[in-house]
C-alpha cells in the first residue's frame, strides 16, 4: 500500500477528517472527532496504528510476528501499529482499517452513530 493509497483509503470512510494535532507530518484520521487511524505518511517503512479488538490484537501479533506490533505511543491493549509497506496483503491492511473505524464508530453515542447512518 503506498502512502496516497493509505490515506485515500482512510479518508473514505463516512465522516472521516485528516488532522495534523502533533506534528505537519503525523495524518491523524477522525471519525467524529475521535482517532482511528494515525500515520506519517512520509514514513519508511510506512505504518499505521490503529484500533484492535484486544483479543484480535494479540492474535494478529502473533500471526504476523514484527509485522502487526502492539501500538506504538498508544494503550498496547487496544492498538497495534501496522506495517503497511507491502509485506502484510493490502486487503489485510483495509481490512484493519475498516475494523479500527467500525470500533471507534461503536464507541460513538447513539446519537452521533444514528447521524452517520443518515449521512
Amino acid at each position: 500500500m503506498t502512502p496516497q493509497e493509505l490515506r485515500t483509503f482512510c479518508l473514505s470512510f463516512n465522516a472521516t477528517v485528516e488532522d495534523f494535532p502533533f506534528t505537519p507530518e503525523t495524518s491523524v484520521f477522525k471519525v467524529l472527532g475521535k482517532l482511528f487511524a494515525l500515520t506519517r505518511l512520509d514514513a519508511r517503512p510506512l505504518t499505521v496504528n490503529l484500533k484492535c479488538d484486544p483479543d484480535d490484537a494479540v492474535r494478529l501479533r502473533g500471526e504476523h510476528e514484527g509485522l502487526i506490533i502492539p501500538g506504538y505511543h498508544m494503550n498496547k491493549r487496544h492498538w497495534n501499529t501496522v506495517t503497511a509497506d507491502g509485506e502484510l496483503p493490502d486487503q489485510l491492511v483495509r481490512e484493519l482499517i475498516e475494523d479500527s473505524y467500525d470500533l471507534v464508530v461503536a464507541g460513538l453515542p447513539r446519537s452521533e452513530r444514528l447521524r452517520l447512518d443518515r449521512s
